[in-house]
């Protein structure tokens, strides 16, 4: 951290900077505050000479909008901007964004504060940054934002702040005739063999971060520096320094051929199975870095605003011209674009083609003498080449450890023989910090208060304007939706140029270069095909195929189908409707089907529905009622029969409880003593029920639940034999709950006849214990915070899976080979059937209250869909990779209701249909 200096801004709408934190290749980083409410904010300002070119401009914004969209989980939060001043029109829009200050060291101070980090902490660095490339991929997009700078180590697990390669830019710099050159800090073999980049890509980057985590250092250090490319393409890295638990997995990822690198998701699971966030739990920074983060925050919140003489110039003068007064925050409602630019969006990333007139770093010959100890040169050892601003710079480079990297001018020609010439260093002014009491912490921060060691440097950016900065980032670049191609004109009089150079030792070499025109798409210079346009937000949820609002009108819906992957039936209080599920529009609507129960269907042509006083078969066309059957007509010896929910379905077949009242007659008194009086007892039955040939096929007699007397049963698993069934706890009799003595138990029925077989309890199964079963005779049951595999017949435990601290797993979802689990913490994974193994967990990401997730399969079983009351979450199946979340925006009305109820999932073929109270959303699924 420095001091303001005096052509800093002091005002960024209700924020007063207090200090400067650092300078990236792209912007400058403030600490700032709201003076009202006390709130800390990073500001991330986007430097003039390079807000001037409309290209940056344009991608700034995006980056803007995205940060309000990603906000949340490893992405620091954006901050309402306030007020801000009108800018006088001759002078440009300022750039510039708010996000919450989170306390925390770069990955490259970390190493150099601390060393090498532990196994553990490697574990959750790895999975965090993994499920955020997860995130990235499952949208058809590539990151390439990961470096040492750009990822931060907080108290409570990593932070990702660069989300594309402008982010993680070595050096940036504005050309003549508008435009902007850029390098990037690292090359990958297919980068270095002229190939596009893949999500594979961002997986050999995310093993070389975790290779120098893990060891100071980058896994292709030995021998000269100028082979540093032929290294990458082709020899093994060094990893006999990382730890053996880790060494196997980074080396997957450091695999030549991008084919055979693992996806983010199993990365993810491998370092986690609970989550970057589960594995954190606790705290997991070494002593030094914690004490390091909280030190950093103390001297934040101590941080008071500056008088106007305070501010420094950059040689550390008090005589410069005053600062502008404000400015103003990239957002897209208040941002003028520049005239004459098209909007036509950045795209992703850029395609490394082959560039005229670039020399490979074999050509670059040292420089002869003493380096410049000014000359922003970083000092690598060519036997020790490392990321880039790892560590303390020495004061000067000799000819050995003089840095090699590519040629900076790459828009322009120049001599065969001609070196770049590096921007003069600019040694930070001091900060003098108040050696007073410490301000009260801010609300959000658990943790802080000064270190009980020597006072640890801030993260300071490196000293040239085009270094990477060290410290947090604001702004998250993720590149808008493609937009029609511009004016080939207009590109060629704006170019972006994307370079791959050889920055810091971490990757040396590389000859590709790709360029943006000003109106943002891809312009290949090689003549080949651009690339295919790529989804805009990671994480986002696909496009609807159709949305449904259930009219306002009517009452809110009671239950959902699907039937034949055609119709989607809903049934109210008044009615029951159906939705072609190819178009989303209603087709029918009946009032003999008003609160009826979920719909299924009968045979190839008729949609059943259970109503509280008959049984129902409509046309699937029209809803016309083509078949009644009411209760007292079909169970006529059962009179006044209340029908109970159903409590499953197979095929034809539904199991459904029912109880009626009966008349007790009292027993004849003895002589002498007067006559009793009758009594009304409750009589309960489970029937199966055949809604094809409509009739019944059995019932039996069952005990009466709690008042009004209907048991609810729920089928859990059908086998050949027998169907096994659970009592909800709520509808047990006060003696039945004291006699379970708190624990469940499963009643086995007789498919044929349906003869009560046996009734059994499965270990510490509680009443309430979520219980499925399979038809190999195997019950899943939760049993206090672990789920547990039993044999049905014999209750013997087979395996248990531990669930997490203080909470309990919902009901599994049963398919093939696997489980599903969902817990009430909001994690949801996978374990194998036979042996119970973890295969992944993840976390959904939203906060732990109420029931666990409930779990949906699509139809082809690739895609698993978690819904609870916050939002639904979407996961790849197999690996646990987080495909994308949705939430729904609920009443739009500003007067209208408060929406509470949870999000339902119902699929078929490749779309799931999302349910929040009135609307309904199919999306595409795998």
């Amino acid at each position: 951290m420095e001091a303001l200096r005096q052509d800093d801004p002091r005002r960024f709408g209700r924020f007063t900077a207090l200090a400067r934190f650092d300078e990236g290749a792209s912007a400058v980083r403030y600490v700032a505050r709201d003076l009202a409410s006390g709130e800390s904010a990073l500001i991330t300002a986007a430097r003039p000479e390079l807000a001037a070119v409309p290209v940056f401009s344009r991608r700034f914004q995006a980056e803007a909008r995205t940060a309000e969209r990603l906000a949340g989980g490893w992405v620091a939060p954006p901050l309402d901007p306030g007020d801000t001043a009108e800018t006088p029109a001759d002078e440009a829009e300022p750039l510039w964004t708010a996000a919450a200050y989170v306390p925390a060291v770069p990955l490259a101070e970390a190493v150099s504060i601390a060393g090498p980090l532990p196994e553990r902490a490697l574990r959750i660095l790895g999975a965090g940054i993994a499920e955020i490339l997860s995130r990235v991929h499952a949208a058809g997009s590539v990151l390439q934002g990961l470096a040492p700078g750009t990822v931060l180590l907080a108290a409570d697990g990593p932070r990702l702040t660069a989300f594309g390669p402008l982010g993680a830019a070595a050096s940036a710099e504005a050309r003549p005739g508008g435009q902007l050159s850029v390098r990037l800090g690292y090359l990958t073999p297919e980068q270095i063999e002229g190939k596009e980049v893949s999500a594979a890509s961002d997986l050999f980057v995310l093993g070389l971060l975790l290779a120098y985590a893990a060891t100071g250092t980058t896994p292709f250090t030995e021998g000269p520096a100028e082979e540093a490319t032929r290294r990458i393409a082709e020899d093994e890295p060094e990893l006999d320094a990382v730890p053996e638990e880790l060494r196997e997995l980074i080396a997957n990822c450091l695999a030549k051929d991008p084919d055979q690198r693992p996806t983010a998701g199993t990365v993810a699971a491998e370092l986690a199975l609970e989550g970057a966030a589960g594995l954190a739990r606790g705290g997991w920074l070494p002593e030094p870095l914690a004490a390091a983060v909280a030190d950093q925050e103390a001297r934040v919140l101590a941080l008071e605003v500056p008088e106007e003489g305070e501010a420094t110039t950059e040689a550390g003068e008090a005589d410069a011209p005053p600062a502008p007064e404000d400015a103003r925050p990239a957002d897209p409602r208040t941002l003028r674009e520049p005239e004459g630019v098209r909007e036509a969006p950045v795209p992703e990333d850029a395609r490394p083609v082959d560039a005229p007139g670039l020399r490979k770093p074999t050509d670059v010959a040292a420089p002869s003498g003493d380096a410049d100890p000014g000359n922003g040169d970083i000092g690598e050892d060519r036997g020790t080449t490392r990321f880039l601003n790892t560590g303390p710079r020495p004061p000067q480079n000799d000819r050995p450890t003089t840095q090699l990297a590519l040629p900076h001018e790459l828009t322009a020609p120049r001599a065969p023989d001609a070196l770049p010439a590096a921007p003069p260093a600019q040694p930070p002014a001091p900060l003098a910090l108040p050696a007073g009491p410490v301000a009260p912490q801010q609300p959000g921060h658990t943790h802080g208060g000064p270190a009980p060691y020597p006072a640890a440097a801030l993260p300071a950016g490196p000293a040239g304007p085009g270094g990477p900065g060290g410290g947090p980032m604001v702004s998250l670049p993720l590149p808008p939706a493609p937009a029609p191609a511009p004016d080939p004109a207009a590109s060629r009089r704006t170019l972006l140029t994307i370079a791959a150079a050889a920055v810091g030792g971490l990757i040396v070499g590389g000859g590709s270069v790709a360029a943006l025109g000003s109106g943002g798409t891809a312009e290949a210079t090689d003549d080949k095909p651009a690339p295919k346009p790529r989804r805009t937000l990671p994480g986002q949820a696909p496009e609807p195929r159709w949305i449904y609002a259930h009219p306002a009108s009517e009452s809110s819906p009671l239950t959902t189908a699907l039937w034949q992957d055609k119709l989607l039936v809903v049934t109210s209080e008044s009615q029951a409707s159906a939705v072609d599920l190819r178009s989303g529009k209603r087709l029918w609507q009946r009032a003999d089907g008003a609160k009826g129960q979920a719909a299924l269907a009968a045979g190839a042509d008729l949609v059943f529905v259970a109503s509280p006083t008959e049984f129902l078969w409509l046309s699937p066309k029209n809803g016309k009622v083509v078949h009644r059957v009411r209760y007292t007509e079909a169970f006529e010896d059962l009179p006044g029969l209340t029908v109970g929910r159903l409590a499953g379905s197979s095929g034809p077949v539904i199991w459904f409880t029912g109880s009626h009242t009966v008349v007790e007659k009292a027993p004849k008194p003895k002589k002498g003593k007067k006559k009793g009086k009758d009594k009304e007892v409750v009589e309960a039955y489970f029937f199966a029920y055949d809604i094809v040939q409509r009739k019944e096929l059995w019932r039996t007699s069952v005990p009466a639940g709690r008042d009004p007397g209907t048991p609810a049963y729920r089928v859990v698993a059908e086998r050949s034999a027998d169907v096994l069934v659970r009592q909800d706890a709520a509808s047990l009799t006060a003696a039945e709950v004291k006699k379970a003595k708190g624990k469940g138990s499963v009643r086995s029925f007789d498919q044929k006849t349906g003869k009560l077989l046996w009734t059994k309890q499965y270990g510490a199964a509680s009443l309430e214990a979520a219980t499925a079963g399979d038809e190999d005779g195997t019950l899943y049951a939760a049993v206090g915070q672990d789920l547990q595999a039993f044999e049905a017949d014999s209750t013997k435990p087979l395996w248990r899976v531990e669930g997490s601290e203080d909470s309990w797993f919902g009901t599994p979802l049963i398919a093939g080979p696997l489980i599903h689990t969902t817990e009430r913490s909001r994690l949801v994974g996978a374990v194998e059937r036979e042996s119970g193994r973890l295969v992944w967990r993840r976390s959904t990401e939203v906060p732990g209250t109420g029931p666990a997730p409930s779990l949906t399969l699509s139809g082809s079983e690739k895609t698993l869909i978690a819904a609870d009351a916050v939002q639904v979450t979407v996961f790849a199946a197999a690996d646990g990779e987080r495909l994308w979340k949705f939430q729904d925006i609920g009443s739009a009305d500003p007067k209208g209701e408060t929406v509470r109820a949870s999000y339902r999932a119902l699929a078929f073929g490749e779309t799931v249909v999302v349910q929040r109270d009135r609307s309904f959303y199919a999306f595409p699924v795998a």
